[in-house]
């Protein structure tokens, strides 16, 4: 998305390319979107064969550059699991990231800014299937993604079964639950009542400021779980010399007052409150079993699915995959679910070095791998 707001830290991003969609794009909402571009990175080499390669959708304020493309590259968002050697093995895989539609990362669109209407779940999947059509690819060995990221990779396999031969879905849910739908309202009115938000209509490098940096504290909070906040933090005191943020936030005597503001400060450098707020959007409207078609162009041979959650995890707890792993049989796809609880670090847990976590994903891949063996018959897309 084109947005009002700058967002340095992405203006200079050597292995980012970009792809531009071939017509407009007919949005859910009904509006008409044109001039899409999408940016994004790849990792590894497409092979001979072009089965090896793998859609790894981001979370909510992610962006394309999931990992390191060498020593001298600034660290992805999921170095720990993408890379030479790690759970998706990109000395033999070709794995793809794409800022989504809506994001603030080098995917535009116009309309723009505050004038950008609605943009769902379906909308990211639907330019992510163009980008990878235009990348030469005839089916994906995988989509994996995260939180937001999963709702994005639960959405491709109810719409688009036969694109991939696996789904791994990870602390993420099918529809918002009233608790989170809250915590988003907490965090929309926290932007809107900014003075510098002015309907969203702000000027390049301004915006509110106060408003964003208080919402993403707000997401902190869900992020993390009690008992990683009382381990970190305590009631410990804030460290001498840390009371630098650079708006009128409140800044307070305890430790973990000054790591929220902290998260505020990094966060308003790097992102654009209009494009929070439609993400935001597009969270609280998915609904990914509402509509009676899910899996209605299920092949012969199920895709491999594979859940994850984390005991901690207080935004999208076990009960969310759950809840995904009962709908999906329901449909006529085994899921198999697993749990964490060895982690403490709650939703963020997904993003973070936890041994079982990694273990289940390069464990979902060598499946993957067995499978290919098989024989299988698969509806050409």
């Amino acid at each position: 998305m084109t947005v009002n707001g700058a967002v340095p830290a992405h203006r200079h991003a050597p292995h980012r390319r970009f792809h531009r969609l071939d017509g407009p794009l007919l949005l859910t909402s009904g509006h008409l979107l044109g001039h899409v571009r999408v940016a994004y990175e790849t990792y590894g080499e497409l092979n001979t064969a072009r089965d090896n390669a793998v859609f790894v959708c981001h979370a909510l304020t992610g962006d394309a550059h999931v990992a390191r493309h060498d020593d001298d590259d600034t660290a992805g968002w999921w170095d720990v699991m993408v890379g030479p050697g790690r759970p998706i093995d990109t000395d033999h895989l070709y794995v793809i990231c794409a800022n989504v539609l809506g994001g603030c990362a080098g995917t535009t669109a116009q309309p723009s800014g505050a004038s950008l209407p609605p943009v769902a779940i379906a909308d990211m999947v639907a330019v992510h299937r163009s980008l990878v059509a235009a990348l030469g690819v005839p089916r994906l060995r995988a989509v994996v993604g995260g939180s937001v990221g999963g709702m994005q990779t639960l959405e491709w396999l109810l719409r688009h079964p036969s694109d991939a031969a696996g789904f791994f879905i990870a602390a993420a849910t099918d529809r918002q639950s009233a608790d989170n739908l809250a915590w988003n309202a907490v965090a929309r009115a926290a932007i809107r009542s900014d003075p510098e938000f002015r309907g969203g209509h702000y000027a390049p490098d301004a915006g509110p400021r106060d408003g964003l940096g208080t919402a993403r504290m707000i997401a902190h909070l869900t992020y993390l779980s009690e008992t990683s906040l009382r381990r970190k933090f305590g009631r410990g005191p804030r460290r001498p010399g840390t009371r630098s943020h650079p708006s009128s936030l409140v800044q307070g005597d305890f430790a973990v007052e000054g790591y929220l503001e902290h998260q505020a400060e990094k966060f308003v450098r790097r992102f654009d409150a209009n494009s929070y707020l439609r993400l935001m959007g597009a969270m609280d409207g998915f609904d990914a079993f509402r509509e009676p078609d899910a899996l209605a162009a299920l092949d012969e041979v199920p895709p491999h699915v594979r859940l994850f959650s984390f005991t901690h995890d207080r935004l999208y707890g076990p009960a969310h995959s759950r809840r995904i792993q009962s709908e999906l049989a329901v449909r006529g796809v085994v899921a198999h679910h697993e749990e964490d609880a060895t982690s403490d670090a709650g939703h963020d847990a997904f993003l973070l070095d936890v041994p079982p976590f990694l273990a289940a994903v390069g464990a979902f891949f060598h499946e993957l791998q067995a499978r290919s063996r098989l024989p299988h018959t698969l509806t050409p897309r």
